[in-house]
């Protein structure tokens, strides 16, 4: 048997194992066309020179079952549900991403895991930008400006933060930005401002957020803040000792700096140039030619 028949055997045989396990949403007609493929070629002396003609079945068993499964199964699943490995144990960077996004979009939008920050948000604050994104940047939570319009930084930091993005040549729909927290931390009614995430928030919320990244798949994080490196690390180590390294997240390489918000309490040129100095390093990370207006900003000024 050629390969391309040991390739349709296997499907074949792999899709009949998923449709009496798990009863997916799948059109029987596709397995009995792809039956009558395997049949031709095994009585064909050259079965590698009969086509198949192409499916369109979008809404697959592998896109639809792991949103069905994560909305009564644990929040740990999550993660590995929207980012099943190929059969050479490798995720796959492709064309799916937005719709795995998508899905991944839905099951998050309904969450009601954490019953407090449930009742308290307006919306849930998944993420922004490109799927196919090679940096993406990690803050900690939606304050009260994302959370009435479902769009992480978007406030006075995140002004700022999109000035950063494009200083460095990007722009916000050429990334991807999202939170460890997906919903603003509760607030005693009557009060104003934005309380940090608690460890445990964190730790409920993450396996959203191990999605996010395992179906992106980006080349470099920038981690936003001493909360979104707790977050991502677990680690307590004061920023300062955190930012301008270099870390890993899986097998991606995380660089810390300080959250834009400590920008605009701390407008010290210095402090400035040390969040751009660490931009400088993810550039470098990712391969990409830096001028020389962009090697010298904040110097000699003030």
């Amino acid at each position: 048997m050629n390969s391309f028949a040991q390739g349709l055997d296997l499907l074949l045989r792999q899709l009949r194992s998923l449709d009496a396990g798990n009863r997916p949403r799948f059109n029987q007609s596709v397995l009995d066309r792809i039956q009558s493929w395997e049949t031709q070629i095994a009585h064909s002396e050259e079965g590698f020179a009969i086509r198949a003609p192409a499916i369109e079945a979008r809404s697959t068993h592998s896109q639809i079952e792991p949103l069905e499964r994560a909305r009564s199964e644990p929040a740990g699943r999550v993660a590995e549900e929207f980012s099943k490995p190929d059969s050479a144990g490798h995720t796959l960077r492709n064309e799916n991403q937005e719709e795995r996004l998508t899905a991944l979009r839905e099951t998050v939008s309904v969450c009601m895991k954490c019953a407090h920050l449930a009742q308290f948000r307006h919306t849930v604050v998944f993420g922004v930008g490109d799927p196919r994104a090679e940096l993406m940047f990690v803050g900690e939570a939606p304050g009260a400006d994302e959370d009435l319009r479902g769009e992480p930084f978007v406030g006075r930091a995140g002004e700022l933060l999109t000035r950063i993005i494009e200083t460095m040549g990007f722009t916000r729909d050429s990334v991807y930005i999202a939170n460890v927290l997906k919903c603003r931390p509760d607030m005693p009614k009557g009060s104003s401002g934005n309380r940090p995430p608690t460890v445990e928030e964190m730790q409920t919320c993450l396996p959203y957020l191990r999605a996010q990244i395992e179906i992106i798949q980006p080349k470099v994080m920038v981690a936003l803040g001493g909360i979104a490196m707790r977050g991502l690390f677990g680690t307590s180590e004061p920023m300062r000792s955190l930012r301008g390294r270099w870390h890993s997240f899986g097998n991606i390489p995380v660089m810390a700096t300080f959250h834009p918000s400590y920008l605009l309490r701390n407008q010290a040129l210095s402090e400035k140039r040390k969040v751009w100095e660490d931009m400088l390093q993810v550039l470098e990370q990712l391969q990409v030619p830096i001028t020389l207006r962009q090697r010298n900003f904040f110097l000699g000024k003030g």
